[in-house]
């Protein structure tokens, strides 16, 4: 049994699963001939095995490399944050962040987001997940009873609303009118995609 994230939670397979199905529907067909970059894959890169794309790429700290025998994946141990991204300008079709972005330090944000409009094509995706800022105290509370990770919620660094989420983008060399945003998971979640 993999585990899908850092630590235990009877919930932490499913709520992966939603963030993977959701990323995916976020996705126009069309994409999925070029090359994906999931960024914090997590231990195990759930998503890109349960994804349709002709390359596809992941980077995460806690990859377990030695445990994954998929051939079709290109994965790297790496932290994003302070890194530059070890792709060519232009290279992917797709990035995706899923419940990544509220792990990363405020001062880092920017950076990080100038590397992922870097390496997109023109008028390649940015995806994003990440909590609503109304479900932290409830995501504390799933922790404290072992239904989510713990490690994880307490490693949030930030709870942003969408507006703010929105100007990040924006400084991170996003234009306004192709970012999109909305919820899901009884609102719970947020998505958000950026066109470059």
């Amino acid at each position: 049994m993999h585990r899908f994230t850092r630590g235990n939670g009877l919930l932490e397979d499913f709520l992966a699963k939603k963030r993977a199905e959701k990323a995916n529907n976020l996705m126009p067909q069309n994409y999925r001939k070029g090359k994906i970059l999931d960024i914090g894959c997590g231990s195990y890169p759930y998503f890109l095995i349960n994804t349709n794309f002709n390359q596809k790429y992941g980077i995460d700290p806690s990859l377990k490399l030695s445990d994954i025998k998929n051939k079709q994946l290109n994965l790297q141990v790496l932290d994003v944050t302070g890194n530059k991204l070890p792709f060519a300008d232009s290279y992917f079709d797709v990035v995706t962040m899923l419940a990544v972005f509220e792990h990363i330090d405020g001062d880092k944000l920017i950076p990080v987001l100038k590397e992922i409009y870097r390496v997109l094509k023109k008028d390649g995706m940015f995806i994003i997940t990440t909590p609503a800022p109304w479900a932290d105290k409830l995501l504390h509370q799933m922790s404290k009873i072992g239904l989510i990770s713990s490690e994880e919620i307490h490693d949030h660094k930030h709870n942003h609303p969408r507006s703010k989420i929105e100007n990040i983008l924006q400084q991170g060399d996003f234009e306004r009118h192709k970012i999109k945003s909305g919820y899901f998971e009884i609102y719970m979640n947020m998505w958000f995609t950026a066109v470059k």
